[in-house]
């Protein structure tokens, strides 16, 4: 059984649907259609990762019903605001430039202009952009991960090359 380090967030359970213990669940993705024919899904449960077969998905505009094999309506509902994970290795592969972002922590970040300013730690995607936490001797440079900064990512050596804007990385640096 995969660990939560081995899995990516897929969403979450919203409420319950009906009377036959169908969920609403909120899918988290870029493409919620890619997910449109999951056989099984593992839910976080008082913090473990319990694996649920799903017995049928009806895709909605923002969200879809799932029923899960033989859970009644009472057990359906105890789930409702637990997450949903799916082990890494269901996710395709990218190339290029594209990227999931737990694929790039560690990797060094390159500026076109500042050279190297140090390890990526964290992407923070809570607000309208991502934004790259970059570690530089104990200093937090963050810069925003959009693609028109990223120059190249260098997968074979783990390191991302950026061209940020103008001032921002000596803004940090200072």
């Amino acid at each position: 059984m995969p660990n939560k380090a081995e899995c990516f967030f897929l969403g979450y359970i919203g409420r319950t649907f009906g009377y036959k213990g169908e969920l609403v669940v909120m899918l988290d993705v870029d493409d919620p259609m890619r997910y449109a024919e999951l056989k099984s899904v593992l839910v976080e449960v008082k913090g473990s990762l319990v694996p649920y077969f799903i017995e049928e998905i009806k895709m909605r505009d923002r969200d879809a019903v799932w029923r899960f094999e033989g859970l009644t309506a009472d057990e359906a509902a105890r789930l409702v605001g637990c997450e949903l994970y799916l082990p890494l290795s269901a996710l395709p592969p990218l190339t290029g430039n594209r990227f999931y972002f737990h694929e790039v922590i560690g990797f060094a970040v390159e500026d076109r202009e500042a050279g190297e300013i140090g390890t990526l730690t964290r992407i923070y995607d809570n607000g309208p952009q991502p934004i790259m936490s970059i570690d530089h001797e104990g200093k937090e440079v963050m810069v925003p991960l959009i693609d028109a900064f990223l120059l190249e990512v260098d997968r074979e050596n783990r390191r991302l090359k950026i061209a940020a804007p103008e001032g921002l990385i000596d803004f940090y640096l200072a």
